[in-house]
């Protein structure tokens, strides 16, 4: 599994009822563009480090034009608010 900074994880549902989680991938560790990624999910704009599983793909940023930016600034510089955190060392 390769990546770019941009592009979509999608983890399909583990269990019957479960939501699929969609998430923009917003660091790499590694320039080759394999996992781990720092991922902010949709559902609750949080920012985690992910190991993909084999239930997880990447979609290219292009095919979600309309949605697919990147906040310009550090990744965990916000809160579960939105609002910037004081003091915020990454």
């Amino acid at each position: 599994m390769k990546a770019k900074v941009g592009d979509w994880l999608l983890v399909e549902r583990v269990h019957l009822g479960e939501p699929r989680r969609k998430g923009q991938i917003v660091e790499l560790n590694h320039p080759d563009g394999t996992p781990p990624y720092l991922v902010r999910w949709t559902d609750t704009d949080e920012t985690t480090l992910v190991f993909p599983g084999p239930d997880a793909r990447v979609e290219p940023a292009e095919h979600h034009p309309a949605s697919a930016h990147v906040r310009d600034e550090e990744p965990g510089a916000r809160g579960a608010d939105g609002r910037r955190r004081e003091g915020h060392i990454p």
